[in-house]
C-alpha cells in the first residue's frame, strides 16, 4: 500500500455572494462557502484547525487561523464526509480564499489537507 494514501483528504468547495448582508458603498462584500471534507485515505483522521489566506482584488489578505470549523473538530473515518457552510467578507466585489486542514490521523500521524483556491465573485462581475 503506498504510504501517501493513508493520509489523504479531498476538499470540495462552493460559494456564493449575499446580497442581503453586503454593502456595496460601504465596499463590504459578504460570501458564503460550503465546504465538503472528505477521508480517502485508509486511516481515520480528525480535522482539528484550520488555516485560511482570504486575498481581495487589491490583494489585501486576511489570514484566519482557529480551532476546528464552525466549533467542530470532525473525526472522518475513511470515505466520511463532513460538510458546513460558513462565510466570509472582502472589500471587493471579486477575492479568492486559499488554505489547509491540519488533521491528525488515529495513529497520531499529524499532516495538512490542502484547499485548493476557490473564487469569491458577485454575479455578472467575473465573465
Amino acid at each position: 500500500m503506498a504510504e501517501g494514501k493513508r493520509y489523504e483528504i479531498k476538499v470540495d468547495t462552493r460559494s456564493e455572494y449575499l446580497p442581503e448582508q453586503s454593502d456595496e458603498e460601504e465596499q463590504r462584500y459578504v460570501f458564503a462557502y460550503t465546504i465538503t471534507i472528505t477521508n480517502t485515505g485508509t486511516v481515520p483522521a480528525q480535522l482539528v484547525s484550520r488555516h485560511w489566506i482570504i486575498t481581495d482584488a487589491e490583494n489585501h489578505v486576511q489570514e484566519v487561523r482557529g480551532l476546528g470549523v464552525v466549533g467542530e473538530q470532525p473525526l472522518l473515518r475513511p470515505n466520511e464526509s463532513f460538510e458546513y457552510t460558513s462565510g466570509t467578507a472582502i472589500a471587493t466585489p471579486v477575492g479568492t480564499m486559499r488554505g489547509t486542514y491540519q488533521m491528525v490521523a488515529e495513529d497520531g500521524e499529524r499532516f495538512e489537507a490542502p484547499v485548493p483556491a476557490f473564487t469569491l465573485s458577485m454575479p455578472r462581475v467575473l465573465h
